[in-house]
């Protein structure tokens, strides 16, 4: 991540308004940043800090802005970005809001043209995505003359392609639009889930993708036809370019930032795993991720697991984990089991459009690492889909374990890569994702043995699922 600022900031910020600036790397104090990290580490933003009167006026909204939100083919020489209001706005602020490799290079601080239009500075490449806001819900400085933010407005948009770029016969494509409508209709394990007609929907799309000149151009394309299955795991890649199809945000029923004040001894010992205890006794282990580069990375998980003997009980918290390998969720659960459990099946599609029978998929002991038979809670939430959710169906069978916070997304597929006739790569789900007793969670998710409700503002002081569970535990289990 990182954040672009203006030109002219040399050294350290230090601005008496500013109270912090929020990353993944943590909150930086005020008092003095150094400019080079933050453009390197920061969740990027683009903002002068400035404080207004309570809101007293409607709250001002984008009328106008170039690029906008969704144009393709867009002039790489462009030199600016424009924004305009409905409304007279305050000049002593704005945010434009973004991050990581999609936000633009900015040379110099942008500038109101008037009261209502405000001009950005910018470097874009050929053939690239980027993306930004105008606002957002954590940085709104773009404020009207009576101090009320702007509404967020995200944008996303493709520059045009260089001369050098490879092109397509519209024969390549014809051949490439009739073979993913055969995908899409034979080879995609969720098509139905959502009634969508794909026949029809890729003739609205036909003479556009058969006129692509470019392999980007046409994946763009295709991409925008698949945002109606609604699904993460189909996406669509040509060269260095992996293009998402469907992309929603959803807000985690935790804080990770509140945890080292409520957990005591709370280390981050690397990107996927943070260990510590919670008063009473009770063990503490949050894991991430399951897209671990190396195995090893789980050693403080199970050292943890080996302390909690004797402890009233352990709590696992996979609230922020989006899935990966799970073959390492099973090395987690298998210490909680002493015999084989089922804990899942599926069905595969098949090259004729059917689907295999189902197949069952076994949680074994691990039986190389520390075992733990009392209580354990695992946290759960919007965040977790995928391979995580595979480790809530093996934890589900584990005797002495029970679930807390809210559904799962239902985001299981499985995806397998197919190469079109121009070149053109299109990922589609091969599986459908069952219980033990074949039900599907496709766009559903799985639900938690206690559901807690909260709103993001209960996680500003405390934590409740953390508290349901802690609570249980001190109960007996």
């Amino acid at each position: 991540m990182r954040a672009v600022y203006p030109s002219g900031l040399r050294g350290r910020i230090a601005n008496p308004l500013f109270r912090g600036f929020e990353s993944h790397h943590g909150l930086f104090p005020a008092g003095g940043i150094p400019a080079q990290c933050l453009i390197t580490r920061l969740l990027a933003a683009l903002m002068l800090v400035c404080l207004a009167p309570q809101a007293l006026a409607t709250p001002p909204r984008v009328v106008e802005i170039t690029p906008d939100q969704g144009d393709v083919d867009v002039d790489p020489g462009l030199k600016r970005f424009t924004v305009k209001f409905d409304q007279p706005m305050s000049r002593e602020g704005f945010s434009i809001v973004g991050g990581g490799e999609t936000f633009p290079e900015v040379p110099m601080r942008g500038r109101w043209l008037s009261d209502t239009t405000f001009i950005l500075p910018v470097r874009l490449e050929p053939g690239r995505e980027y993306r930004f806001s105008v606002n957002s819900e954590s940085f709104n400085n773009f404020r009207n003359v009576h101090g009320e933010p702007a509404v967020p407005y995200p944008v996303s948009f493709w520059t045009a392609e260089g001369e050098d770029a490879e092109r397509l016969t519209p024969e390549q494509n014809e051949e490439a639009v009739d073979a993913l409508l055969d995908l899409l209709t034979t080879r995609y394990s969720h098509r139905e889930r959502l009634g969508i007609d794909w026949g029809a929907r890729v003739e609205t799309y036909r003479e556009r993708l058969v006129g692509a000149e470019t392999p980007l151009s046409f994946a763009r394309l295709a991409a925008r036809l698949l945002t109606s299955a609604k699904d993460k795991h189909v996406w669509v890649e040509t060269g260095d370019h992996r293009l998402s199809t469907h992309v929603d945000p959803v807000t985690p029923n935790a804080n990770p930032r509140r945890l080292p004040e409520l957990v005591e001894g709370y280390e981050r010992h690397n990107g996927a795993v943070a260990t510590g205890t919670l008063p009473g006794g009770a063990v503490y282990v949050s894991i991430d991720s399951w897209s671990l580069w190396n195995p090893a990375l789980l050693g403080p998980a199970f050292e943890a697991i080996e302390q909690a003997a004797g402890s009233p009980g352990l709590i696992l918290d996979v609230r922020m984990n989006g899935g990966g390998n799970e073959l390492f969720a099973q090395q987690i659960a298998g210490c909680f089991i002493d015999e084989p459990v089922l804990y899942a099946t599926h069905v595969f599609v098949t090259e004729d459009g059917g689907f295999t029978e189902p197949a069952q998929r076994w949680l074994r002991p691990n039986e190389d690492r520390p075992t733990f038979e009392g209580p354990v809670a695992v946290l759960t939430g919007p965040v977790v889909m995928s391979s995580n959710e595979a480790f809530l169906l093996m934890m589900r069978q584990v005797a002495g374990v029970r679930l807390f916070g809210a559904a799962s997304q239902g985001s299981s597929g499985n995806p397998r890569k197919h190469k079109l006739p121009n070149g053109v790569s299109v990922y589609l789900p091969s599986w459908i994702a069952m219980t033990p007793e074949g039900e599907g969670f496709e766009g559903e998710g799985l639900e938690p043995d206690v559901e807690i409700e909260a709103t993001p503002e209960d996680f500003a002081g405390r934590d409740p699922v953390l508290d349901a569970a802690l609570q249980w535990i001190r109960a007996g289990g």
